[in-house]
This record gives structure tokens, sequence and C-alpha cells, in this order.
């Protein structure tokens, strides 16, 4: 039964829950001359139906195009198919696994690593960019001169976001002086970040890197004042182009446009990847880019086979370049097109509510939506607690998920979406979920490394350790990583040991503390102290190493022991992993350099840290996710990891994010695209339109990938404090009114 339950005023929290029936779900699979075919599943029992073993099953000289919904098949099909072309004897390196970005190929890492695979070696699983970096590694001679580069004879950099990201903030830190960007108010780094993915935008799209400041100008029905910003936008794009041609740098940019536009038109790349790929699989071809369109429609038909797999009403990576309009169009190169119409994980009861929420979105497209009106869901009056408060609300949310647990529902079955998951709501509902005993963690791909406090503990004792670049940490910082350095240290006592040991940049022995205040922090954590204060003392006397080999020894000879913070943190151990990894990549992009200008490596890193320039993200792989916990995202995080959930809770409906854009000034996704026409300017009504569209892809999604119920809360002050009223609370007000 479905339940909807609403607290007057609408201000509160409303849970909506649907049961599959007992004897399963229907699937609806349509062929290519458009005859529906009606397949059930047993939701207790996996079986493939008839349409499913049709694809898997097909010739392997076969070349098609599959789409549907979210949890139609697509991708299990796409799994099978993999293993039916190992089982047909075919070498593994001869089939290529095409993903919009390396998460969404999480199903095929599974079975490529599976004892039970096939033998024949491991498939190349790669993104557009994958592609682009390998060939050309192979082909830089053939192509360095023609591309322009001014030492065609050395072999290049390869350039990290961090470290692009780095030699951009080099190239224009010094023209802010000249007045270069004068009227916005925008942090530096994200700044950096904005002129960079202009860059990325031009070549995924697929013209010139010169014609951004155009484009954007074009579009720009503000003040005309404005206008230059585009202009100094264009100048730092065209600076650092410049400046990567003449010391042979290769941006992501720019290895994509080496391939797309030098190497992929050259005979002997091309024939190089038609010899060596003979069977293609492509998953979730709605999240890639334009230029992936262009090689691919040449590319596809030169395959023995291909499977294209494509899900309708997607397209969550538009910020990214995603264009599932252009994508689309390369069912026009296969053999065969196999819809399949409806959903395994969607019940008739959430389509309902789904079908109910997209008309109050977007009533235009009624007609056109596949989530079927069904059965009515039921709005019963239920006296809960009114959530005025943001904590309220949070204090709900634990307690539902508490009681769902009881019940039995696993926590690995329960999400917890949101526009944004800020690190005042994550600690919020980590510490209540923790302090219930309920397992949860989080992704948040846009949470800084440099946030985390494990590196910031890493970066204060390397500071420390080398009193020769000149950033002795603050009493501060020094307490902070004392905390998180020393087990059970506790703030307060922490506090006390810093202000009595840190004298000028050193550490005093505890032995030369006072007895009564080694008997308040207790003889214990001093051991432990010694022992930190003992292994920094012993490496500023000897040679200075590289920051990441110092991160490195630090963490395995002493924070990782017991007794100190690191020992039993298998979260700070990755933190430290991926930081390490952070510091290499940054010492192989831009040591040379540094070492040239006589610039410590290690001090030129943490002063970036400290700027925002680098270590502002770090995309770390989800394979390390906990089995059995809750998981909390931000809602598109939620949506490209492909997978379904049990029970999904919507936080804080009110909000404006879960529609509005994020403010970028120097960049706009709609505008860097295929799909916009130059001659006419970006308007308010334009603005709104794609909201409205973006939040019927966003909500359409969420509920495709829920099985059994959907809890939203809302507050009437947002997390801010402030009272909003964003267009989801106000979507789904209509549809109340419409039941």
């Amino acid at each position: 039964m479905a339940v909807l339950c609403v607290f007057e005023p609408l201000w509160s929290i409303f849970f909506i829950c649907a049961k599959f029936p007992s004897g399963g779900t229907n699937l609806t699979c349509q062929s290519q001359n458009g005859t529906p075919v009606q397949e059930t599943m047993s939701l207790t029992e996996f079986k493939l139906t008839a349409s499913q073993l049709d694809i898997i099953e097909a010739p392997l000289d076969a070349r098609i195009f599959l789409d549907g919904p979210a949890g139609s098949g697509k991708t299990t099909v796409g799994v099978e198919r993999l293993k039916r072309l190992l089982e047909a004897g075919i070498p593994g390196d001869e089939i290529l696994l095409l993903v919009p970005q390396r998460t969404l190929a999480a199903p095929y890492y599974d079975v490529l690593q599976s004892p039970q695979a096939a033998p024949g070696g491991s498939a190349s699983i790669l993104t557009i960019g994958g592609i682009a970096k390998r060939m050309v590694e192979l082909f830089w001679p053939l192509v360095s001169e023609q591309a322009g580069f001014a030492q065609p004879n050395r072999p290049p950099t390869f350039l990290t976001l961090e470290t692009a990201q780095y030699y951009m903030a080099h190239l224009v830190r010094p023209l802010f002086s000249q007045g270069l960007f004068e009227g916005i108010t925008i942090e530096r780094n994200r700044l950096y970040s904005q002129i960079v993915d202009n860059l990325n935008k031009a070549t995924l799209v697929g013209f010139a890197h010169t014609e951004i400041g155009m484009r954007l100008k074009s579009a720009w029905a503000g003040d005309p004042g404005q206008a230059h910003i585009y202009e100094d936008a264009q100048t730092c794009a065209n600076l650092f182009r410049e400046y990567c041609l003449e010391h042979n740098l290769l941006d992501f940019s720019l290895q994509v446009e080496l391939f797309t536009q030098h190497l992929w038109p050259e005979a002997l790349c091309r024939e190089y990847l038609m010899n060596q790929y003979r069977h293609l699989i492509i998953d979730n071809l709605e999240e890639d880019v334009p230029v992936t369109f262009d090689v691919l429609k040449e590319w596809v038909p030169a395959f023995e086979s291909a499977l294209l797999i494509f899900d309708l009403g997607a397209g969550y990576r538009r910020f990214l370049g995603a264009d599932p309009q252009t994508t689309s169009r390369l069912s026009e190169y296969c053999d065969t097109r196999v819809s399949f119409l409806n959903s395994f994980t969607l019940s008739e009861k959430l389509s309902s509510l789904g079908h109910a929420l997209s008309v109050a979105i977007l009533p235009e497209q009624e007609a056109a939506s596949d989530l079927l009106p069904g059965a009515q869901f039921s709005i019963p009056y239920s006296p809960l607690p009114e959530t005025r408060y943001y904590p309220q609300m949070l204090n709900w949310v634990s307690d539902q998920i508490e009681a769902l647990i009881e019940q039995g529902t696993p926590p690995g079955e329960i999400v917890v979406l949101a526009p944004y998951l800020s690190d005042s709501l994550r600690f919020s509902l980590v510490e209540r979920l923790d302090g219930r005993g309920i397992p949860a963690y989080s992704h948040r791909p846009s949470r800084s490394l440099r946030d985390e406090p494990a590196t910031q503990t890493l970066l204060t004792l390397a500071a420390l350790a080398h009193p020769e670049w000149g950033l002795l940490p603050s009493a501060f910082e020094l307490t902070y990583a004392l905390i998180q350095s020393i087990e059970s240290l506790d703030l307060v006592r922490a506090r006390l040991l810093t202000e009595i040991v840190y004298r000028k940049g050193k550490l005093l022995p505890f032995e030369q503390i006072r007895p009564e205040m080694q008997e308040r922090i207790t003889y214990k954590l001093g051991l432990a102290y010694d022992g930190l204060r003992a292994w920094l003392e012993a490496y500023i006397q000897g040679p200075s190493e590289e920051l990441d080999h110092f991160l490195s020894h630090i963490f395995g000879e002493l924070l990782s022991q017991a007794g100190y913070g690191f020992h039993s943190d298998y979260d700070a151990a990755e933190v430290a992993a991926n930081l390490i990894e952070s510091v290499r990549k940054f010492r192989w992009g831009v040591g040379e350099r540094l070492e040239i200008e006589g610039t410590p490596l290690g001090k030129e890193y943490l002063e970036m840290v400290k700027d925002g320039v680098i270590a502002a993200q770090y995309l770390s792989p989800w394979q390390t996710e906990p089995e059995d916990a809750v998981f909390l995202a931000p809602a598109t995080t939620f949506l490209m990891r492909n997978r379904s959930a049990a029970y999904q809770f919507w936080l804080d409906i009110g909000s404006r994010g879960w529609h509005e854009r994020i403010r970028q000034p120097l960049t706009h996704p709609y505008v860097l695209s295929r799909q916009w026409d130059l001659a006419r300017p970006w308007s308010d009504l334009d603005e709104l339109e794609a909201s409205r569209q973006s939040l019927h892809t966003l909500i359409t999604g969420l509920v495709r990938r829920c099985r059994e119920g959907i809890l939203l809360g809302i507050s009437e002050l947002g997390e801010q404090g402030y009272e909003h009223k964003g267009q989801l609370i106000k979507a789904l007000d209509r549809a109340l009114r419409s039941v």
C-alpha cells in the first residue's frame, strides 16, 4: 500500500512508500519494428528476459543501439554481453568498454575481476580522455610538431586538474594588478578552475578555444560593462594554451584536441585503433560529449560487433559537457535499435508519484512521459511534528532511518540525498547516525582534499619538519594536528600541551614539563607525544626528502602505529594515500620548473593548498565504499552511481539548490554547447526553462532508482536560517492538489 503523510502547514515531512506486488513486476520491451514484448521478472529470483537474452546472445557481428529508462536492465545486458564475448573466446584486449566516467564502469570491473571470469585477458575500460592520452603517448612524435609545440623532440608532461590549475594561477595571478576581472567577486581557485573548464568545454564540444569569449559575450544580456570579463577569460585561456605549447604541457583539453584533430584523422592512428579493438560496448552514452560522437560515427561501422547503451531521460553531466541530443544520433550507425520501455525497480505506485511530479514540473511534456499515472497514492493525515528548524528535520530523518533498520531494511539500501552536501550537514547526519550505531558514509566529489582532517594534520607536520620553508604552523594548527595524530588526545589536553611545549617552531621534550602538568596530560599520551617529537627531530637532523616521500614515511613509520591517530582510521589512511598521490603528481608536473627556480617543491605545494589552488578536488574511487552503510550524497552524485536503493530521503526540498545552477560567472554549460544558437542572448526565460528541465531530469532519475519508498523532508528555515520555497516544493504541492 502506498502512504503519503502530510502535516499542515505544508512545511513538514512527506513519506511515500510503495511495495511491489507479490507476483513480480512487468517489463515491456520494444523491438525495432515497435512491437511490444511483455516479460515478467520475479523480485526474489534474478532472471533474464527473452528480450535481454536476444541482445546478449546476438551474433558476434551485430551492432545494436539499446535505449530505455533507468532500471530497465540495460547495464545488465551490457555486463552479460561482455561475459558472452569472453566465453566465445574473444581475447579481452580486443574488447573496448567505453564510459563517460570510470565510476560508471563498476559493474564491468566486477565481472572482469571475478574469479569466475572467462580466460582471455581483461578488456580495456576507457573514457574518451583515456583513449586520447594513450594515443598521444604512443604517437607523440607524429603530431608534436604539426600541433605547434616549441620542443617537438622532447616528451610531453601530462597535467592533472591540480597541476593545470597551478600553472593557470602562475600565469594569471600577475595580471590581477593590471585590472583583470575587475567587477566580480569570486575565489581565486574557482576563477582558475572555470577558465580551465572553458578550455575543456571548447575541446569536448568541438570549437576552437579562441572562440570562448565570443560565444559567452554573444549570449550575455546583462550590463554591457560586464562583457569585458569574458574578454579577460579569453585572454587567460589563450595565455595558458600558449604556455602549454611552449613548454610541452598537456592538460586534458589539449590531450583530447590532439587526438580528435590531429591523431584520429591520421591513417596510422586510426588503423592502430581499429586493429586493436574489434568489439565495442558503450554504457551511459547519454552522459558522453559531442566529440565522442564525432569519433564513433566513423568508428562504430568498423567494429565487428557493438552494443551502445543509452539511458533515456538522463544527461546529468551537462555541466561537464554531456550532450544526449548529439550522442543519441549514434543509433543511425547501428544495424538494430532496441528499446526497453519499463523498469525492473520502479513500482506502479512510485511510477504514479513520478508521473505526478513530472507533470507538475513540465505539464507540456505529459504526453511524452514514460512514467505512467497508474494507481493513485492516498494522502491520509498524520500528526508528524512540525520541523521549523533544520536540526529538527535531521533528527526526524535519523529516527526514520533507525526505524527502517529495525524493521529489517539493510543500511546499504538507504540513501540520504540533498542538493548539496555541506560539511555541516554531512557532520550532523553522520554524528546522529553514529550515535544510534548506524554505519554511514558519504561521497561528495566537490569536497576538498585540503579540508580533510588527515590532510591538515599531515601538512602541519610537514611544515613543522621543514623549518627552512618558513611556514611554521600556528598554535591552533599544531593543537589540531596533535588531536588527530595521538590516539585519545582530547582538545583540552592538546591545547595545554601545545601551550607548554611549542616554542618558536620547536617542540620541547615531555620530560621538561612540570610533574603536575605531566599528570594532567597523562604519561601515556606524553609517551606518544615524545615518539612524535623524536621522529620529527630525527628527520630534521637528516637530509630533506621530497614531500610525498616524507608523508609516506611519517604515515607508515609513525602515525599508522598503535597509539597514534591513524592506526585504526581507514578513512584517514585513504586520505593520506590520496594526498601522497596528489603531491607525487604535482612533483611530476611542476618539479622541473621549481627546481630551475630554486623553490622547494614542498613549500610551493603547501602555499598553493592554503590559496586553494591545489588539493581543491580529488576524485577518489568508489570501490572502497562500505558494503552495508547508509549512503549520504548530493542527488546528482547518487544518480551517477547508476544504482538503485530501497529507500531514498530527499532533504530540504524547499531549497532552490534542487533546480538552480551554481553561479559560474566565467563559464556557461548551456551556451558552450552545440545546441545553443549563437545568434541570440541567454535570457531569464532560458534560465527558468533550463532549471525546470534540470529539475525534471533529476527527479525522474531519482524516482526510477527507488524500489520501496521516498521520504521527503523539509524545514521552514533552511540550513542557512532563511525561509525558501524552490520549484520542487511547489511542484509537490501541485501534485498533491491534483490527486
